[in-house]
């Protein structure tokens, strides 16, 4: 095990090759499809972006930079626009959205110091949708190594491949946890809830 110098962040480690790796993925690609994709794949694609409440250029995107289809979504408490009260709440835009995504594990994280449990069932009651999973959200001091391990444990249950799940959330801080976990995207709640996928 490599010691880690003075100075260290904590940040991601630099994998060396990843140029390389992304041309070789491109030329298998164009030898296979060819320049164009045919458009039985466009009209699949589309299918899948509107069931997961994509535009298709979201859609293809992910697609084009993990070489996966997306499995599902990672919501933060702030990704879901929860007001934390007595009783959670949630606004209806929100549950209009959840109720459009199709074929998709839907997980979630609790905030922090409430059970994980507790939370995805007051969760599936307020939205009216199943919620695959819920795990604490990683703390606010949490390190990059933490961050990784909270996203984990959110997903193994299901056994998600962490490149194949987009994380929706709302602070910069969220978007670490995202990059901290090798996911496949993150995008703003603001963003995801407002894309139009007709």
């Amino acid at each position: 095990m490599s010691k880690i110098s003075i100075g260290h962040n904590n940040g991601p480690q630099m994998k060396t090759g990843l140029g390389w790796q992304q041309h070789c993925w491109k030329l298998a690609r164009k030898n296979v499809l060819g320049k164009t994709i045919p458009i039985e794949i466009v009209r699949m694609r589309i299918k899948s972006a509107r069931q997961l409440g994509l535009a298709y250029p979201q859609y293809a995107s992910i697609m084009l930079g993990t070489g996966r289809d997306i499995v599902g979504f990672l919501f933060t408490v702030d990704g879901l626009h929860l007001k934390l009260r007595k009783r959670l709440e949630m606004p209806e835009f929100v549950q209009t959205k959840l109720h459009t995504i199709e074929k998709c594990n839907l997980v979630a994280f609790s905030p922090s110091g409430e059970k994980a449990d507790a939370f995805q069932m007051e969760l599936q009651q307020i939205s009216g949708v199943k919620f695959q999973s819920s795990s604490p959200e990683p703390k606010p001091e949490a390190t990059w190594p933490d961050a990784r391990l909270a996203v984990r444990a959110a997903l193994d249950p299901l056994k998600l491949p962490s490149d194949a799940i987009v994380m929706i959330g709302n602070r910069e801080t969220e978007k670490q946890w995202a990059l901290a976990g090798k996911m496949a995207r993150f995008i703003p709640s603001s963003e995801y809830y407002e894309t139009s996928t007709v």
